[in-house]
């Protein structure tokens, strides 16, 4: 019978350290979860934030442009078209390089979650 007692002892000391471990893995990975989730939240506001403030200093910017450039060949309609045409292009070029700029991004926020961790 001491076998058997030792036996039982030995399994409910495994059965507590193993439940210990759950519970310590289970709250790490609460704990992490909202870490993550945080930084996540954070990085997205301020992203808002200062492409709000940098989308509104680009709007004034381009009507100055636009106003210059119809000055300067004394037809508005062609300031505003040569802006127009400029972000046209910009958007082409951007968009045919969005695979090279998703690989970027994912390789730059995923080295940003790796060292977080």
């Amino acid at each position: 019978m001491e076998i058997i007692d030792k036996i039982n002892n030995s399994t409910n000391k495994g059965t507590d350290t193993g439940k210990k471990y759950l519970e310590a893995s289970y709250k790490y990975a609460k704990l992490k979860t909202f870490y993550l989730s945080a930084l996540s939240i954070t990085t997205v506001l301020k992203l808002f934030c200062i492409g709000g403030l940098v989308s509104i200093a680009l709007i004034f910017l381009s009507f100055a442009a636009a106003i210059y450039i119809g000055d300067y060949f004394a037809n508005l309609a062609i300031g505003y078209l040569v802006i127009g045409l400029f972000y046209l292009i910009l958007s082409l070029i951007i968009y045919a390089k969005r695979k090279y700029l998703e690989k970027i991004i994912l390789n730059k926020m995923s080295k940003i979650f790796i060292e977080k961790s």
